[in-house]
């Protein structure tokens, strides 16, 4: 039976390169993010090979979310895989000198929208005792860097959290991993740097950071393996990375 896949964050980056590799595999596929345009654009890419539903929401926004979800047509209500992909870092300032609107946006956007997304599929995986949840979580939230404090910390929280969903739902049969990437090649330095491209582009530089499809590849694994494998947390770092903050720009 073909399978069907949520990925929030799906317009660029990790969640745009997952989608674009599920397609090509026969699954059928909810691309969920907050700009239409590359939206309907990613839809027209892949609807040459698998079914292809649009949702527009924020998953800051508890009402936005469980108003998309309910609104999904009955061909796409059955959800087998989850992909809690959608982000952000904002910022990269000391404690003493941070932003209370790049706070507020972190911890919306990388903790509670992945509550909001998940509560609101949960429920049918629980009702079928079958399901997948994949929880894409950072380096950050192993190993704290100087000044990446509350982005870390949301970091942390995701980790606790795919934890905390692991046990909670093992009596329901589903299956829960966590992937923490390094360094990858995406738009998140430019969101992180408020759209200083030149200085974003100095995080990449000496050196070849991971890509997006890196990422996708290793999700696609873990989830076609066999349903009595879960392979339940991953860290991943380019060769040229050794730890959160030890990186060989010369390699």
């Amino acid at each position: 039976m073909q399978q069907t896949a949520l990925i929030t964050g799906a317009t660029s980056g990790i969640g745009k390169a997952t989608a674009q590799l599920f397609a090509k595999n026969n699954i059928n596929l909810i691309i969920c993010g907050r700009r239409i345009e590359k939206l309907q654009q990613l839809k027209q890419e892949l609807s040459q090979f698998t079914k292809v539903h649009i949702l527009q929401f924020d998953v800051r926004y508890n009402d936005e979310v469980k108003k998309a979800i309910n609104s999904l047509p009955n061909e796409f209500k059955h959800i087998d895989i989850l992909i809690n992909n959608a982000g952000n870092a904002h910022g990269l300032d000391s404690f003493q000198n941070g932003n209370i609107d790049d706070w507020d946006a972190m911890i919306d956007g990388n903790v509670k929208g992945l509550l909001y997304v998940s509560k609101a599929v949960i429920p049918q995986m629980v009702e079928r005792n079958n399901g997948f949840i994949l929880n894409i979580g950072s380096i950050a939230g192993k190993d704290v860097y100087p000044n990446g404090n509350v982005y870390c910390a949301s970091k942390f929280a995701v980790n606790a959290l795919n934890k905390g969903m692991r046990i909670d739902l093992n009596q329901h049969n589903i299956r829960v991993c966590a992937i923490h990437p390094g360094l990858v090649e995406t738009e998140f330095s430019d969101v992180r740097f408020k759209g200083d491209t030149e200085r974003a582009k100095t995080v990449y530089q000496g050196y070849k950071a991971l890509q997006p499809e890196d990422i996708a590849d290793i999700i696609h694994f873990v989830v076609t393996r066999p349903y009595h494998v879960n392979i339940e947390d991953l860290i991943v770092y380019p060769t040229a990375q050794a730890s959160a903050t030890i990186v060989n720009k010369n390699a």
